[in-house]
C-alpha cells in the first residue's frame, strides 16, 4: 500500500465509504466485462468514469481501490478472480445469449449506476 494512499484512507475512508468503493469498483469491472464479452464492446468506459469519478471525490484510482481495499491486495489477483468469478456466472447463465434472455445487463448496470450515484452524493 503507497504511503499516500494509506493517510488518505485511514483519514477520510468510513467503513461504508470502503465497501461503496469495492461494490463500484466489482459493477463497473462486472459491466465493461459483460460488454466486452456479450456486445463487442472492449471501451471499459464504466471503468474510466469510476476512475474520474474516484480521482476527484477521493483522490484514489481504481487501482488504489484495488491494491488496497480487495483482500487480494494486488490489483492483478483482484481483476483476475472478479473476471473468473463473472465468467463462472455467465456459462451458468448459458452464455452470453441466456444472460440476455436473463437481463443481466440491466441488473449490472443498475447496480453500476446505483454505486456512481452513492459516490456523487457523497460529501
Amino acid at each position: 500500500m503507497a504511503p499516500a494512499a494509506l493517510a488518505i484512507e485511514d483519514e477520510f475512508l468510513t467503513d461504508e465509504d470502503r465497501a461503496l468503493l469495492i461494490t463500484a469498483v466489482e459493477a463497473a469491472f462486472e459491466l465493461d466485462l459483460y460488454n466486452a464479452r456479450c456486445r463487442n464492446d472492449q471501451s471499459g468506459r464504466r471503468t474510466e468514469n469510476l476512475n474520474k469519478e474516484l480521482a476527484s471525490r477521493f483522490r484514489m484510482t481504481v487501482l488504489d481501490v484495488l491494491d488496497d481495499l480487495f483482500p487480494e491486495g494486488y490489483y492483478r489477483a483482484a481483476r483476475e478472480r472478479m473476471r473468473d468469478d463473472f465468467l463462472t456466472r455467465l456459462r451458468e447463465m448459458g452464455g452470453c445469449a441466456g444472460a440476455k434472455e436473463a437481463g443481466l445487463r440491466d441488473e449490472l448496470g443498475a447496480r453500476y449506476e446505483a454505486a456512481m450515484e452513492q459516490i456523487a452524493a457523497r460529501p
